[in-house]
Protein backbone atom coordinates (compact mmCIF):
# COMPACT_ATOMS: atom_id res chain seq x y z
CA UNK A 1 0.00 0.00 0.00
CA UNK A 2 1.31 3.30 -0.77
CA UNK A 3 0.36 6.37 0.05
CA UNK A 4 0.94 9.05 -2.91
CA UNK A 5 0.57 12.58 -0.29
CA UNK A 6 2.92 14.96 -1.41
CA UNK A 7 3.76 16.15 1.89
CA UNK A 8 4.83 12.41 3.16
CA UNK A 9 6.25 11.05 0.00
CA UNK A 10 6.67 7.92 2.11
CA UNK A 11 5.85 4.21 1.55
CA UNK A 12 3.18 3.58 4.28
CA UNK A 13 2.85 0.18 6.27
CA UNK A 14 0.00 -2.26 5.85
CA UNK A 15 -1.03 -0.86 9.39
CA UNK A 16 -1.20 3.04 8.60
CA UNK A 17 -4.58 2.96 7.96
CA UNK A 18 -5.29 6.14 10.12
CA UNK A 19 -2.54 7.92 8.35
CA UNK A 20 -3.49 7.06 4.52
CA UNK A 21 -7.62 8.02 5.59
CA UNK A 22 -6.18 11.17 7.10
CA UNK A 23 -4.27 11.80 3.27
CA UNK A 24 -7.29 10.86 1.52
CA UNK A 25 -9.68 12.75 3.16
CA UNK A 26 -7.39 15.88 2.85
CA UNK A 27 -6.97 15.19 -0.87
CA UNK A 28 -10.79 14.91 -1.36
CA UNK A 29 -11.25 18.49 0.75
CA UNK A 30 -8.60 19.95 -1.11
CA UNK A 31 -10.71 19.23 -4.20
CA UNK A 32 -13.53 20.59 -2.88
CA UNK A 33 -12.35 23.33 -1.89
CA UNK A 34 -10.57 24.37 -5.10
CA UNK A 35 -7.72 25.82 -4.01
CA UNK A 36 -8.92 29.30 -2.54
CA UNK A 37 -7.28 28.69 1.14
CA UNK A 38 -3.41 27.85 1.39
CA UNK A 39 -2.82 23.68 1.61
CA UNK A 40 -1.87 23.91 5.04
CA UNK A 41 -5.15 25.58 6.14
CA UNK A 42 -7.09 23.01 4.14
CA UNK A 43 -5.34 20.25 5.42
CA UNK A 44 -5.34 21.11 8.63
CA UNK A 45 -9.22 22.19 8.78
CA UNK A 46 -10.10 18.47 6.94
CA UNK A 47 -7.97 16.85 9.77
CA UNK A 48 -9.97 18.97 12.77
CA UNK A 49 -13.33 18.00 10.89
CA UNK A 50 -12.77 14.34 10.45
CA UNK A 51 -11.53 14.01 14.49
CA UNK A 52 -14.48 15.37 15.62
CA UNK A 53 -16.46 13.59 13.43
CA UNK A 54 -14.53 10.44 15.13
CA UNK A 55 -15.57 12.01 18.69
CA UNK A 56 -19.31 11.99 18.45
CA UNK A 57 -20.02 9.38 15.03
CA UNK A 58 -22.13 6.33 16.54
CA UNK A 59 -24.14 3.82 14.49
CA UNK A 60 -26.96 4.69 16.78
CA UNK A 61 -27.01 8.24 16.20
CA UNK A 62 -30.34 10.17 15.39
CA UNK A 63 -32.07 13.16 15.53
CA UNK A 64 -33.31 12.12 18.80
CA UNK A 65 -29.70 11.67 20.18
CA UNK A 66 -28.54 15.06 18.96
CA UNK A 67 -31.72 16.78 20.70
CA UNK A 68 -30.87 15.28 23.71
CA UNK A 69 -27.32 16.30 23.74
CA UNK A 70 -28.50 19.72 22.64
CA UNK A 71 -30.96 20.54 25.11
CA UNK A 72 -29.05 18.87 28.23
CA UNK A 73 -28.69 21.61 29.53
CA UNK A 74 -32.61 22.80 29.93
CA UNK A 75 -33.39 18.95 30.89
CA UNK A 76 -30.80 19.50 33.94
CA UNK A 77 -32.43 23.02 35.08
CA UNK A 78 -35.98 21.66 34.96
CA UNK A 79 -35.49 18.64 36.76
CA UNK A 80 -33.18 21.14 39.29
CA UNK A 81 -36.27 23.35 39.59
CA UNK A 82 -39.26 20.70 39.55
CA UNK A 83 -37.21 18.70 42.61
CA UNK A 84 -36.62 21.57 45.09
CA UNK A 85 -40.14 23.17 44.04
CA UNK A 86 -42.51 19.93 44.72
CA UNK A 87 -43.22 21.04 47.78
CA UNK A 88 -44.52 24.25 47.04
CA UNK A 89 -46.60 22.29 44.40
CA UNK A 90 -47.89 20.32 46.98
CA UNK A 91 -48.95 23.29 49.09
CA UNK A 92 -50.06 24.80 46.24
CA UNK A 93 -52.93 21.77 45.77
CA UNK A 94 -53.56 21.46 49.58
CA UNK A 95 -54.29 25.19 49.56
CA UNK A 96 -56.66 25.79 46.34
CA UNK A 97 -58.41 22.54 47.21
CA UNK A 98 -58.85 23.80 51.21
CA UNK A 99 -60.08 26.97 49.48
CA UNK A 100 -62.90 25.29 47.58
CA UNK A 101 -63.73 23.64 50.39
CA UNK A 102 -63.86 26.37 52.66
CA UNK A 103 -66.73 27.77 50.51
CA UNK A 104 -68.39 24.87 49.99
CA UNK A 105 -69.27 24.56 53.94
CA UNK A 106 -69.26 27.99 54.27
CA UNK A 107 -71.56 29.41 51.80
CA UNK A 108 -72.91 26.69 49.53
CA UNK A 109 -73.97 24.35 52.37
CA UNK A 110 -76.71 27.10 53.81
CA UNK A 111 -78.25 27.86 50.75
CA UNK A 112 -78.44 24.57 49.77
CA UNK A 113 -80.06 23.46 53.00
CA UNK A 114 -82.33 26.36 52.68
CA UNK A 115 -83.58 26.29 49.30
CA UNK A 116 -83.26 22.47 48.11
CA UNK A 117 -85.88 19.31 48.73
CA UNK A 118 -84.67 17.07 51.56
CA UNK A 119 -83.87 14.45 48.49
CA UNK A 120 -81.62 17.16 46.87
CA UNK A 121 -80.16 18.00 49.71
CA UNK A 122 -79.21 14.42 50.81
CA UNK A 123 -77.44 13.96 47.09
CA UNK A 124 -75.62 16.76 47.52
CA UNK A 125 -74.54 16.11 51.55
CA UNK A 126 -73.58 12.38 50.36
CA UNK A 127 -72.34 12.78 47.19
CA UNK A 128 -69.60 15.89 47.76
CA UNK A 129 -67.98 14.01 51.02
CA UNK A 130 -67.60 10.78 49.20
CA UNK A 131 -66.28 12.16 46.73
CA UNK A 132 -63.82 14.68 49.49
CA UNK A 133 -63.09 11.57 51.05
CA UNK A 134 -61.73 9.59 47.44
CA UNK A 135 -59.61 13.14 46.39
CA UNK A 136 -58.25 13.38 49.95
CA UNK A 137 -57.60 9.98 50.43
CA UNK A 138 -55.89 9.42 46.59
CA UNK A 139 -53.77 12.20 47.03
CA UNK A 140 -52.58 11.19 49.89
CA UNK A 141 -51.30 7.78 48.92
CA UNK A 142 -50.08 9.17 45.69
CA UNK A 143 -47.65 10.90 47.34
CA UNK A 144 -46.29 9.44 50.23
CA UNK A 145 -46.56 5.39 48.46
CA UNK A 146 -43.14 4.87 47.09
CA UNK A 147 -43.13 3.98 43.16
CA UNK A 148 -41.09 1.29 43.20
CA UNK A 149 -37.45 0.66 42.90
CA UNK A 150 -35.33 -2.02 41.82
CA UNK A 151 -33.44 -4.36 44.01
CA UNK A 152 -30.16 -3.22 44.65
CA UNK A 153 -27.92 -6.26 45.99
CA UNK A 154 -27.33 -8.69 43.54
CA UNK A 155 -30.08 -11.40 42.55
CA UNK A 156 -31.75 -13.45 40.09
CA UNK A 157 -34.07 -11.15 39.03
CA UNK A 158 -34.49 -10.54 34.98
CA UNK A 159 -33.30 -7.48 33.84
CA UNK A 160 -33.33 -6.09 30.09
CA UNK A 161 -31.06 -3.60 29.80
CA UNK A 162 -28.56 -1.83 32.29
CA UNK A 163 -29.35 1.86 33.32
CA UNK A 164 -26.39 4.03 31.83
CA UNK A 165 -26.61 6.57 34.90
CA UNK A 166 -27.05 4.24 37.71
CA UNK A 167 -25.16 1.60 36.63
CA UNK A 168 -27.60 -0.93 37.70
CA UNK A 169 -29.34 -3.55 35.94
CA UNK A 170 -32.90 -2.25 34.74
CA UNK A 171 -36.01 -5.02 34.36
CA UNK A 172 -38.72 -4.61 32.01
CA UNK A 173 -40.60 -1.45 31.77
CA UNK A 174 -37.87 0.45 34.68
CA UNK A 175 -36.92 3.51 33.77
CA UNK A 176 -34.44 6.42 35.43
CA UNK A 177 -35.86 9.84 36.82
CA UNK A 178 -33.70 12.55 36.39
CA UNK A 179 -35.23 14.41 39.47
CA UNK A 180 -35.25 11.11 41.44
CA UNK A 181 -31.78 10.71 40.44
CA UNK A 182 -33.19 6.57 40.11
CA UNK A 183 -34.71 4.10 38.44
CA UNK A 184 -38.45 3.56 39.01
CA UNK A 185 -40.41 0.57 38.32
CA UNK A 186 -43.25 0.67 35.35
CA UNK A 187 -42.41 4.39 35.54
CA UNK A 188 -45.15 6.40 34.02
CA UNK A 189 -44.03 10.14 34.82
CA UNK A 190 -42.92 12.11 37.71
CA UNK A 191 -45.34 14.34 39.00
CA UNK A 192 -44.28 17.78 40.23
CA UNK A 193 -48.18 18.31 41.94
CA UNK A 194 -47.19 14.92 44.14
CA UNK A 195 -43.62 15.89 44.09
CA UNK A 196 -43.27 11.80 43.33
CA UNK A 197 -42.56 9.74 40.73
CA UNK A 198 -45.90 7.89 39.19
CA UNK A 199 -44.51 3.99 39.34
CA UNK A 200 -45.67 0.49 39.81
CA UNK A 201 -46.98 0.84 43.37
CA UNK A 202 -48.65 4.14 42.90
CA UNK A 203 -49.88 4.69 39.59
CA UNK A 204 -53.54 3.17 40.99
CA UNK A 205 -53.49 5.91 43.32
CA UNK A 206 -52.69 9.29 40.76
CA UNK A 207 -55.05 8.10 38.58
CA UNK A 208 -58.24 7.88 40.85
CA UNK A 209 -56.67 11.27 42.17
CA UNK A 210 -56.99 12.75 38.86
CA UNK A 211 -60.37 10.87 38.08
CA UNK A 212 -62.23 12.09 41.52
CA UNK A 213 -61.06 15.32 40.96
CA UNK A 214 -62.57 15.85 37.66
CA UNK A 215 -65.95 14.63 38.93
CA UNK A 216 -65.45 16.57 41.85
CA UNK A 217 -64.47 19.88 39.57
CA UNK A 218 -67.36 18.99 37.52
CA UNK A 219 -70.01 18.50 39.91
CA UNK A 220 -69.02 21.76 41.34
CA UNK A 221 -69.12 23.69 38.01
CA UNK A 222 -72.65 22.48 37.03
CA UNK A 223 -73.96 22.76 40.57
CA UNK A 224 -72.67 25.92 40.77
CA UNK A 225 -73.42 27.90 37.31
CA UNK A 226 -76.48 29.51 38.43
CA UNK A 227 -75.04 30.66 41.40
CA UNK A 228 -71.91 31.84 39.45
CA UNK A 229 -74.54 33.73 37.36
CA UNK A 230 -76.24 35.33 39.91
CA UNK A 231 -73.01 36.47 41.33
CA UNK A 232 -71.69 37.59 38.84
CA UNK A 233 -74.44 39.84 37.27
CA UNK A 234 -74.95 41.08 40.97
CA UNK A 235 -71.34 42.46 40.90
CA UNK A 236 -71.87 44.32 37.85
CA UNK A 237 -75.06 45.73 38.56
CA UNK A 238 -74.09 47.29 42.15
CA UNK A 239 -70.92 48.25 39.91
CA UNK A 240 -72.63 50.62 38.61
CA UNK A 241 -74.05 52.24 41.99
CA UNK A 242 -72.65 54.61 44.51
CA UNK A 243 -74.66 53.29 47.44
CA UNK A 244 -73.21 56.07 49.60
CA UNK A 245 -74.09 58.86 47.35
CA UNK A 246 -78.15 58.67 47.02
CA UNK A 247 -79.52 60.91 44.59
CA UNK A 248 -76.47 60.73 42.06
CA UNK A 249 -77.66 60.45 38.68
CA UNK A 250 -77.64 56.79 37.15
CA UNK A 251 -75.37 55.72 34.71
CA UNK A 252 -77.24 54.08 31.21
CA UNK A 253 -75.56 50.55 31.79
CA UNK A 254 -78.07 50.53 35.15
CA UNK A 255 -81.09 51.54 33.39
CA UNK A 256 -79.87 48.79 30.82
CA UNK A 257 -79.82 45.79 33.33
CA UNK A 258 -83.11 47.24 34.90
CA UNK A 259 -81.76 48.22 38.17
CA UNK A 260 -84.55 51.18 37.96
CA UNK A 261 -87.60 51.38 36.25
CA UNK A 262 -87.93 53.25 33.27
CA UNK A 263 -88.15 56.84 34.01
CA UNK A 264 -86.55 56.87 37.55
CA UNK A 265 -82.94 58.50 37.18
CA UNK A 266 -81.57 58.25 40.78
CA UNK A 267 -81.85 56.53 43.97
CA UNK A 268 -84.80 57.97 45.24
CA UNK A 269 -86.44 54.53 45.96
CA UNK A 270 -83.84 52.86 48.00
CA UNK A 271 -82.38 49.61 46.74
CA UNK A 272 -81.09 46.79 49.40
CA UNK A 273 -77.96 47.40 50.55
CA UNK A 274 -74.49 45.67 48.90
CA UNK A 275 -72.73 44.85 52.01
CA UNK A 276 -69.32 43.98 52.23
CA UNK A 277 -70.23 40.54 52.89
CA UNK A 278 -72.79 40.23 49.83
CA UNK A 279 -69.54 41.22 47.76
CA UNK A 280 -67.51 38.67 49.26
CA UNK A 281 -69.67 35.79 49.14
CA UNK A 282 -70.45 36.57 45.31
CA UNK A 283 -66.60 36.91 44.48
CA UNK A 284 -66.10 33.33 46.50
CA UNK A 285 -68.62 31.78 44.14
CA UNK A 286 -67.33 33.41 41.03
CA UNK A 287 -63.90 32.46 42.29
CA UNK A 288 -65.20 28.65 43.37
CA UNK A 289 -66.78 28.35 39.62
CA UNK A 290 -64.06 29.82 37.76
CA UNK A 291 -61.21 27.77 39.23
CA UNK A 292 -62.93 24.16 39.20
CA UNK A 293 -64.05 24.90 35.76
CA UNK A 294 -60.76 25.28 34.40
CA UNK A 295 -59.23 22.41 36.46
CA UNK A 296 -61.94 20.16 34.94
CA UNK A 297 -61.15 21.06 31.75
CA UNK A 298 -57.73 20.59 32.52
CA UNK A 299 -57.59 17.64 34.53
CA UNK A 300 -60.42 15.60 32.67
CA UNK A 301 -58.28 15.84 29.51
CA UNK A 302 -55.01 15.03 31.31
CA UNK A 303 -57.37 11.93 32.96
CA UNK A 304 -59.00 10.95 29.74
CA UNK A 305 -55.60 10.61 28.25
CA UNK A 306 -54.41 8.60 31.07
CA UNK A 307 -57.49 6.09 30.60
CA UNK A 308 -56.46 5.76 26.90
CA UNK A 309 -52.74 4.35 28.22
CA UNK A 310 -54.36 1.98 30.56
CA UNK A 311 -56.50 0.56 27.93
CA UNK A 312 -54.02 -0.02 25.44
CA UNK A 313 -51.68 -1.60 28.49
CA UNK A 314 -49.05 0.72 28.49
CA UNK A 315 -47.54 4.33 30.27
CA UNK A 316 -46.72 7.45 28.73
CA UNK A 317 -42.87 6.34 28.54
CA UNK A 318 -43.97 3.29 26.49
CA UNK A 319 -46.18 5.37 24.13
CA UNK A 320 -43.50 7.32 22.97
CA UNK A 321 -41.17 4.12 22.70
CA UNK A 322 -43.86 2.22 21.13
CA UNK A 323 -44.40 4.67 18.44
CA UNK A 324 -40.95 4.52 17.73
CA UNK A 325 -41.27 0.75 17.21
CA UNK A 326 -44.02 1.09 15.07
CA UNK A 327 -42.37 2.85 12.66
CA UNK A 328 -39.09 0.86 12.85
CA UNK A 329 -41.25 -2.41 12.21
CA UNK A 330 -43.32 -0.75 9.39
CA UNK A 331 -40.22 -0.03 7.76
CA UNK A 332 -39.40 -4.19 7.82
CA UNK A 333 -42.90 -4.48 6.68
CA UNK A 334 -43.88 -6.29 10.11
CA UNK A 335 -46.82 -4.86 13.08
CA UNK A 336 -45.34 -4.18 16.33
CA UNK A 337 -47.51 -5.37 18.93
CA UNK A 338 -47.26 -4.01 22.88
CA UNK A 339 -45.88 -7.34 24.87
CA UNK A 340 -47.40 -5.73 27.70
CA UNK A 341 -51.45 -5.66 26.21
CA UNK A 342 -53.55 -7.95 27.71
CA UNK A 343 -56.57 -6.93 26.38
CA UNK A 344 -58.61 -3.23 27.30
CA UNK A 345 -61.19 -5.17 30.09
CA UNK A 346 -58.00 -7.54 31.60
CA UNK A 347 -55.68 -4.12 31.35
CA UNK A 348 -58.23 -2.32 33.61
CA UNK A 349 -58.34 -5.34 35.67
CA UNK A 350 -54.76 -5.91 36.54
CA UNK A 351 -54.59 -1.60 36.92
CA UNK A 352 -57.31 -1.74 39.78
CA UNK A 353 -56.37 -4.75 40.92
CA UNK A 354 -60.05 -6.46 40.65
CA UNK A 355 -60.25 -9.93 41.36
CA UNK A 356 -63.96 -10.47 41.45
CA UNK A 357 -67.13 -8.75 41.01
CA UNK A 358 -67.47 -7.24 44.49
CA UNK A 359 -64.03 -5.55 44.26
CA UNK A 360 -65.47 -3.52 41.76
CA UNK A 361 -66.98 -1.45 44.70
CA UNK A 362 -64.90 -2.31 47.52
CA UNK A 363 -61.83 -1.21 45.53
CA UNK A 364 -62.32 1.38 42.81
CA UNK A 365 -65.68 3.08 44.66
CA UNK A 366 -64.20 3.15 48.21
CA UNK A 367 -60.70 3.93 49.71
CA UNK A 368 -58.82 0.95 49.00
CA UNK A 369 -55.05 0.28 50.02
CA UNK A 370 -54.32 -2.74 48.19
CA UNK A 371 -51.17 -3.48 46.65
CA UNK A 372 -50.84 -3.64 42.62
CA UNK A 373 -50.71 -6.60 40.84
CA UNK A 374 -47.64 -8.28 40.80
CA UNK A 375 -43.98 -7.05 41.84
CA UNK A 376 -43.16 -4.84 38.96
CA UNK A 377 -39.74 -6.74 38.37
CA UNK A 378 -41.55 -9.39 35.59
CA UNK A 379 -43.91 -9.34 33.64
CA UNK A 380 -45.76 -12.13 31.75
CA UNK A 381 -45.55 -12.06 27.97
CA UNK A 382 -48.68 -12.38 25.23
CA UNK A 383 -50.85 -14.36 27.84
CA UNK A 384 -53.59 -16.80 26.69
CA UNK A 385 -56.67 -15.01 25.83
CA UNK A 386 -58.63 -15.32 28.46
CA UNK A 387 -59.36 -13.28 31.51
CA UNK A 388 -56.22 -13.28 33.68
CA UNK A 389 -57.81 -12.37 36.53
CA UNK A 390 -61.71 -13.70 36.48
CA UNK A 391 -64.88 -11.40 37.44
Amino acid sequence: MVCTCHRCRMRCCPSSMLHLLRCVRSRSCIRRGRNRLPLWIRETWCYMRLLLQSLYFNSLTDSDVVFDSVFEPVFWTVDYVTRWFGTVFVCLVVILTSSIVVIAYVVLLPLVLNTYSPAWIAWHVCYGHWNLIMIAFHYYKAAKTSPGYPPTEKNDTPFVSVCKKCIMAKPARTHHCGICNRCILKMDHHCPWLNNCVGHFNHRYFFSFCLFMTLGCVYCSISGRNLFLDAYNAIERFKHLDMDKPGVPVTGMALLIGLLPPGQTNYQTSAPPYTFKDKMINKSIIYMWVLTSTVGVALGALTIWHAVLISRGETSIERHINGKETERMAKWGKVYRNPFNYGRLNNWKIFLGVEKRSHWVTRVLLPSGHTPYGDGLTWDIFPVKKDLIPV
